[in-house]
């Protein structure tokens, strides 16, 4: 005989599903999660059909639980620690109904969760949303989560921001709290709207603030991102000036003001990368420019 499936009404079943989120009735299975120590409940089938992690997890004692192997129940609970309890009830929302709730508080936490779970579907609502609500004082945030998590489009998607408002975001808390790989990576833009001036005072507050968190000196944790800095933008005045301030917590190699100096005494861009001698879309004109190559 000839079998035909029907669909029954999707939203029902999701609006079901959703009663079941965290309800303690029929629940086999307890989580304690962050410092606050919430309870959790959820249904091991639940969660082991709808994730492979959890499967396993469930199966030996949940990786990350700060629990040994096989010192719990099968029921719990399992102790969570180290993530927030609205990040965590994000995903068991996800696992249960195939939807989630996302806020600008907890979406890169959300998201972090997804890819540690091997939830790509999740991973992609988390991206969506992250895309559709970025601000000037979280994008650098998400730069560096996209960066970490491999997420090209989501990297892209806050190159372009920080490129469309780079004045703002340079004075952001999350601009100094960028690794030095992910800073580097945005000073290689040609379209940071903003002069070379001012992007050489945000990269020194930048390597202090990292300077002072990594307990390494201000020449060491900002070799990398200083190569990106086009000295040979800067007007004489303004190149003497910076040599002077240079003197006092060394940001800048000696041989890269130099080869910024030669290029002024040369009247070309001779000596430096070609990439360091072109303007960017902030670069405020100078004189000297028509000469660089």
């Amino acid at each position: 005989p000839c079998s035909t499936r029907l669909q029954g009404e999707a939203a029902a079943f999701t609006a079901a599903l959703r009663t079941l989120v965290n309800n303690p009735q029929f629940s086999d299975v307890t989580f304690v999660v962050g410092r606050e120590r919430q309870k959790v409940f959820a249904h091991r089938c639940v969660l082991a059909c709808r994730c492979q992690a959890f499967q396993g997890m469930l199966g030996q004692g949940l990786a990350g639980s700060e629990d040994p192997p096989g010192s719990i129940p099968p029921q719990g609970p399992f102790i969570l620690g180290n993530v927030q309890p609205d990040v965590f009830l994000a995903v068991i929302e996800f696992l249960y109904t195939n939807s989630v709730t996302l806020n600008s508080h907890i979406a890169l936490e959300v998201l972090t969760s997804s890819v540690e779970y091997g939830l790509q579907d999740l991973c992609k609502l988390c991206v969506k949303f992250i895309k559709d609500t970025l601000s000037v004082e979280q994008v650098c945030e998400a730069l560096q989560a996209a960066v970490t998590y491999g997420q090209t489009d989501l990297q892209q998607h806050c190159l372009a921001f920080i490129e469309g408002c780079t004045a703002a975001v340079v004075r952001t808390q999350g601009f100094h709290e960028l690794s030095d790989v992910v800073l580097a990576r945005v000073l290689r833009s040609d379209r940071l709207a903003v002069d070379e001036l001012d992007l050489v005072q945000a990269v020194r507050e930048w390597a202090h603030v990292s300077s002072a968190v990594l307990e390494r000196p201000v020449p060491e944790v900002a070799a990398l991102p200083v190569q990106e800095l086009r000295l040979p933008l800067l007007a004489p005045s303004e190149l003497a000036t910076l040599e002077s301030h240079n003197q006092r917590d060394l940001l800048i190699p000696v041989e890269s003001i130099a080869a910024a100096w030669r290029s002024h005494a040369l009247r070309k861009g001779s000596g430096v990368p070609s990439r360091l001698c072109r303007p960017r879309r902030g670069t405020r004109p100078r004189d000297h420019h028509r000469h660089l190559d």
